[in-house]
């Protein structure tokens, strides 16, 4: 059915277009692994760090002023790890990628609120660290908005010539 030009719109009557999703091709399936694991081995180290580094972390996380540092220490530890794992194999990568993005979100105003600071090399440090987590959530997103699944996910093993 064709749509009709009406005035300054097209007729309400949209044609159902089904499309064929194509399988990757080895030169896209590349550089989508390789990001999957400098990205998700990024988070996945950062996140065994937090338990490896407990009470140093806390300590920081204190002095920022997060109420109950040494659990919220444990708890954005562990969302790094799940997140960082799921990014890293491609199993439930969306969950994933809402992990990453939930702590970065989270914790960076907080832990990097360079508008607090006077100081101004104190203030250009936590304005960097912030804004490369902002970058860093819109990684995750990008990553979470990524048609599934994704190659040589675990479990998923396909790719075109």
């Amino acid at each position: 059915m064709e749509r009709e030009y009406i005035g300054s719109e097209w007729s309400p009557e949209e044609p159902e277009v089904e499309c064929e999703e194509r399988p990757r091709r080895a030169s896209e399936a590349i550089p989508h692994v390789l990001g999957r694991a400098v990205f998700g081995g990024y988070f996945l180290y950062n996140g065994i760090n937090h338990f490896l580094e407990r009470r140093k972390l806390a300590g920081y996380a204190e002095s920022k002023g997060v109420p109950k540092a040494d659990l919220a220490v444990e708890l954005s530890g562990a969302m790094m790890i799940a997140g960082g794992l799921s990014l890293l194999t491609g199993y439930r990568p969306k969950i994933g990628s809402v992990l990453i993005a939930a702590f970065l979100a989270g914790v960076s105003p907080q832990m990097h609120a360079f508008w607090k600071e006077s100081d101004p090399q104190r203030r250009q440090g936590e304005m960097v660290n912030f804004l490369k987590n902002m970058a860093l959530v819109g990684a995750a997103m990008i990553a979470a908005g990524s048609r599934q699944p994704w190659p040589l996910a675990a479990g998923q093993h396909q790719l075109a010539a």
